[in-house]
């Protein structure tokens, strides 16, 4: 069994199609083909159910499939381990973002990281907080920013706080607070919202907030895109909370400061269980000490 062989079974997997995993692959779909038939060959068992029009998994593909990705980003990491020994970082770098950063400036950062690493892979996420925090502690996220609301930190993980940010009310500039200089949240909950998804860690910034004060509010529109979010504020269907730092000055919109609005606070997280050559590059080049 070859590395190699196992390349090639996650690519037709994640692709589902034999052509464009050969593709993927840069080889051609016959040496491919015949590849991932060895294997199926030397295991005893089909890896992939094939039809004309149609690649799937089989059971027994299902099975190895865990196996044979943990092997290879063993190997990868084995590469990687041997050639920082010898001063050079290399391997990937998987960074989870949420979507409103503010703490760092990160495509700055990973510009001076790519120069100074350039064998270094890349792979940007973008998701919750709550789901990053999971992928650190799981090995599927190397660093991540998270933002959280004030009373809560990253469980499970190493952290810095980047930022501590106050929200501030969004509008479109013909909406009828526009003119204000400053809000509450009682005038606010009779709104219609756009906000993050229910159970999300930018979500419960602003829950917790009008919890807090007694008042209920109804979001009409639950998004993960800020782009998103903004564009209803600006059609005038909505308005949000969102972090003063990320906001400022955006066209389109007002923002008004929130007398008793919720604030959240922006960290860098990481795991100290067994860190990347690249992760500990990464946050040293963000300025963090990877060890205490």
């Amino acid at each position: 069994m070859e590395l190699q062989q196992m390349r090639y079974v996650l690519a037709v997997a994640e692709t589902g199609n034999f052509t464009r995993a050969a593709r993927q692959c840069l080889v051609v779909q016959s040496a491919l083909s015949h590849q991932i038939a060895a294997l199926e060959r030397e295991l005893g068992a089909k890896l992939f159910a094939r039809t004309s029009r149609r690649v799937a998994l089989t059971a027994a593909g299902e099975a190895f499939l865990p196996a044979a990705r943990a092997c290879l980003e063993a190997a990868e990491r084995a590469a990687a381990d041997a050639a920082a020994a010898t001063g050079e970082i290399r391997g990937r770098l998987a960074v989870g973002i949420i979507p409103t950063v503010t703490g760092i400036d990160l495509p700055a950062t990973l510009r001076e990281f790519h120069h100074a690493h350039p064998r270094v892979r890349i792979v940007l996420r973008s998701a919750g907080s709550d789901d990053l925090t999971a992928a650190i502690r799981a090995g599927d996220v190397d660093v991540a920013v998270l933002g959280l609301p004030e009373t809560t930190e990253p469980r499970g993980v190493r952290f810095r706080a980047l930022n501590h940010d106050k929200h501030v009310a969004v509008v479109a500039r013909d909406h009828r607070l526009a003119a204000l200089d400053r809000v509450d949240l009682p005038t606010l909950a009779v709104e219609p919202f756009a906000d993050f998804p229910a159970a999300t860690a930018g979500r419960a910034q602003s829950d917790l907030a009008f919890a807090a004060a007694g008042l209920e509010r109804t979001v009409a529109f639950e998004a993960m895109s800020t782009d998103l979010i903004i564009g209803l504020i600006r059609q005038g269907l909505a308005v949000a909370l969102l972090p003063a730092r990320f906001v400022a000055g955006i066209p389109g919109l007002e923002t008004i400061p929130v007398t008793d609005g919720p604030g959240r606070v922006e960290y860098l997280a990481w795991s100290d269980f067994n860190p990347t050559p690249a992760a500990v590059a990464f946050l040293r080049s963000a300025g963090v000490s990877p060890v205490s």
